[in-house]
């Protein structure tokens, strides 16, 4: 088993489910990506570069971004959390999930990869 989807697996509830659902969505929306474990967290590529991460932490699952100041859409959800380059999406629960607003976030990190994103 890939050692990204062996963090997901071993998460308890509700971040077992909230990891689950997001890995749905990402590997739905974008099939291009390839699942990595670095940084001791599951790490989607595209193309070879870091694109986005699930991280469980404290009481919350991060959908982090990398390089996330090129976003345009549904900032508002987003928190940088003291970080200077990333951004990310933090849920609680499962029905905290917008399934539309990650969809959005992931295309528009998709749409600026030929221009910033990967330099």
């Amino acid at each position: 088993m890939n050692p990204a989807e062996n963090y997901i697996l071993r998460q308890p509830e509700p971040y077992r489910s909230i990891l689950l659902h997001l890995q749905l969505i990402i590997e739905k929306t974008i099939p291009a990506l390839e699942l990595k474990y670095k940084y001791k967290i599951p790490f989607y590529y595209l193309e070879g570069k870091p694109f986005c991460y699930l991280n469980q932490s404290k009481d919350y699952v991060d959908l982090g971004f990398w390089k996330a100041a090129y976003l345009t859409v549904h900032l508002a959800y987003m928190t940088t959390a003291n970080r200077k380059m990333m951004k990310s999406l933090r849920y609680k629960t499962v029905a905290e999930i917008n399934r539309q607003i990650v969809i959005d976030i992931l295309q528009d990190a998709y749409s600026v990869k030929d221009k910033k994103f990967h330099k």
